[in-house]
């Protein structure tokens, strides 16, 4: 894993692609107000992908959603990653890095490995 803290890391960088409120809520069926709720209950997460104040708005990762729902394991993992004090923007980091795992944690969550992703961020509180 690089040096950068997480917070810093460059999102824009890190997930090719972005759903604003609107793209989310018609994929996932519900109300962009849902999704902020969503978002809020830890089921997803959003940060604004570029650096704050460029005029980019908060999204959402695409591969956070599949078949119109959160790839499986995703909101245990985010909740985990809240109790150990990371907000929104450090989970998308984590999630999109390259750690020690084969692969980034989000392409683990795609291929149904999500127990190793969570014995790893529990990890993180030691």
């Amino acid at each position: 894993m690089n040096d950068v803290p997480l917070a810093d890391q460059d999102l824009s960088a890190l997930v090719e692609e972005w759903l604003d409120w609107d793209q989310a809520a018609e994929l996932i069926g519900v109300t962009p107000a849902k999704v902020r709720t969503m978002v809020r209950d830890h089921q997803l997460a959003a940060a604004v992908p570029g650096q704050p104040g460029q005029g980019v708005k908060q999204g959402i990762p695409a591969l956070f959603l599949v078949d119109g729902e959160p790839v499986k394991g995703l909101p245990g993992l985010l909740t985990l990653l809240h109790d150990q004090g990371f907000d929104d923007r450090e989970c998308i980091a984590w999630i999109f890095l390259d750690a020690d795992l084969p692969g980034r944690p989000i392409d683990a969550l795609h291929e149904n490995r999500g127990a190793e992703v969570k014995r790893r961020a529990q990890a993180l509180g030691f």
